[in-house]
């Protein structure tokens, strides 16, 4: 990755510059830095959990002036395909997203199209209102895991950004218990320290022994994996209750064995979900302001200009926040 310096585009009539202010580091950004991501090309300003304020509007841009504090939806889609006459916007069949298919937040200024902004309110940092898009990701999945269990016990694999928002949805959501199972010892103290009862580490423990233990062998019937490798999703399988649900929201490796005949004989639910609707990011948006879900306590803060160190630091597993941010000033 490297710095450089570039002209600011200037606003077509339907779209709005912004001065971005704080942009989030995603998992999938990781996978497009070491060349797994095929949606990735470089060269690529990458960036699409980012907000800051307007700085310029197109001629014909309504509803929005230069200095409203702003984050942007990233999801661009066509409204016309079936899928989105059905409503999945996420499916779109042209769906382009900011920081993937154009240039995106990791920038002073990025220009956008108008349709893709929400105003947010002063009082929320910019580091929160940049948590959005990653939040809207994960109320969209464990809402649809939980819809048919309530007061159940919830795990979810992976104590990384969306795997923390989906375990703190959980627990929004009434979870009688939510357990964060990861192998990195530092991210499950993060954890813990936030406010997740429970955390089981592989590496250390007997998972099953372990599950057993915290949920007085009742188990769990909703498994999140916000890792997506074959050995969570092989944990998922083993660990989840008959009838349970595994909501699939990692996106590690695709191609993966999967026991179907034991899915198949214990009614197993295996889900996927992917990015939101637009009562998604609007809940996650109303979700943060009203400080139901904060940044507090497991993101870390470092400037834009150390972006690269940042990704080198994630990969090398030397992070024991869930969430990097950077500033730009």
């Amino acid at each position: 990755m490297i710095v450089e310096q570039r002209e600011v585009r200037p606003p077509e009539e339907n779209e709005v510059v912004i001065k971005v202010e704080a942009v989030g580091i995603c998992g999938s950004e990781i996978e497009g830095y070491l060349g797994h991501n095929s949606l990735r090309r470089p060269p690529l300003v990458m960036g699409h959990e980012f907000s800051g304020h307007i700085s310029e509007t197109g001629r014909s841009v309504t509803g929005l002036s230069a200095g409203d504090k702003v984050v942007v939806n990233p999801l661009i889609y066509c409204s016309h395909c079936d899928r989105c006459r059905k409503g999945k916007i996420n499916l779109c069949d042209s769906r382009k997203i900011v920081g993937i298919h154009m240039p995106g937040g990791f920038a002073e200024y990025v220009t956008v199209p108008a349709s893709t902004v929400r105003l947010v309110p002063e009082s929320v940092s910019p580091f929160r209102a940049a948590l959005t898009e990653p939040l809207a990701c994960s109320l969209r999945a464990t809402r649809r895991a939980m819809v048919d269990a309530v007061y159940a016990n919830v795990a979810v694999i992976g104590a990384g950004a969306i795997g923390l928002l989906c375990a703190f949805v959980a627990q929004l959501m009434g979870a009688r218990k939510v357990i964060v199972i990861d192998t990195n010892g530092e991210r499950l103290k993060t954890a813990e320290s936030v406010g997740i009862g429970y955390t089981a580490n592989p590496a250390e423990h007997n998972l099953k022994t372990r599950i057993a233990a915290i949920t007085d062998s009742r188990g769990v019937d909703v498994v999140i994996d916000a890792a997506g490798f074959q050995p969570t999703r092989n944990a998922a399988m083993e660990m989840v209750n008959p009838g349970g649900t595994i909501m699939n929201i990692g996106l590690g490796i695709d191609e993966t064995q999967v026991r179907i005949n034991h899915a198949i004989r214990n009614e197993i639910n295996i889900l996927g979900s992917f990015c939101y609707s637009q009562q998604d990011f609007s809940d996650a948006l109303n979700l943060l302001a009203d400080g139901r879900i904060t940044e507090a306590g497991w993101t870390t803060v470092r400037s834009l200009e150390e972006g690269g160190r940042a990704f080198a630091d994630l990969v090398a597993g030397k992070v024991a926040q869930g969430k990097i941010f950077l500033e730009v000033k």
